[in-house]
């Protein structure tokens, strides 16, 4: 199968954050950037089931999220590069549709979503933009021939749903065990096929006007032990938390 896996990098969920002196983006000094953790799983489903393309928008340093995914086993990597992500995921989707349009792939993966602002829209946008079937979120899934079936995780049960190739899937959790790299697979990464193609990217329709830290938590109160307490405590859900 020819399968393209598009991918996204992010920050470490671990790294701490600061907010730039705009006010409009993150400081990334200091800054660990990682491969979506959604979208490995869908590199290793990818790698399962036959050659693997990774594409990836983002900046000049984006090269290194895409090594990563050669080093798991991707074939060749494709960066559509720009200075930096667009907050409108349809201008991402439309940048992936026009580089994945002329590719003839059996199967285009993604990422359940992006852990940076949890959109889970770029896969489905890229379906619709290439006239493709799309099936989000899947837990496990089964290709025989050109029908492929998905299940998908839904509240109270599982969704069971058939569809034809070629097709779009964004991969969730407990598809599969995403491999880690070895170190055979890492000094491989280097010679593989990895292609630059800067891109204009539109303006878009979304802005992002300001970013702001949550608020500090408030300091607990110990209103007591044992069953003493509970009298105490509904009063102040009651009364302050006002949850009850």
């Amino acid at each position: 199968m020819k399968i393209a896996v598009c991918i996204k990098r992010v920050p470490d969920s671990e790294t701490r954050v600061k907010i730039a002196s705009n006010g409009k983006s993150l400081d990334e000094a200091g800054v660990k950037f990682v491969l979506n953790p959604y979208d490995e799983f869908a590199v290793e489903e990818g790698l399962r089931r036959g050659e693997v393309t990774v594409v990836c928008l983002g900046p000049a340093a984006a090269q290194e999220t895409i090594r990563t995914a050669l080093a798991m086993g991707a074939d060749r990597g494709v960066l559509l590069q720009t200075d930096a992500a667009p907050a409108d995921g349809f201008v991402t989707a439309q940048a992936l549709a026009a580089e994945l349009q002329p590719g003839g792939w059996d199967l285009i993966l993604f990422g359940k979503m992006a852990i940076d602002d949890y959109n889970q829209q770029v896969g489905p946008m890229v379906a619709e933009l290439l006239g493709l079937p799309c099936v989000t979120a899947v837990a496990h899934l089964e290709i025989d021939g050109q029908k492929g079936v998905a299940e998908r995780e839904i509240e109270g049960g599982i969704e069971v749903v058939e569809f034809p190739l070629p097709a779009v899937i964004t991969a969730d959790k407990g598809l599969n065990e995403p491999r880690y790299p070895a170190l055979k697979g890492i000094m491989a990464a280097k010679k593989k096929p990895l292609e630059v193609k800067p891109v204009q990217l539109g303006a878009g329709t979304i802005e992002v006007v300001a970013l702001t830290p949550p608020p500090e938590r408030k300091e607990g109160k110990i209103v007591g032990e044992g069953p003493g307490a509970v009298p105490e405590l509904v009063r102040l859900l009651r009364e302050e938390a006002k949850v009850l």
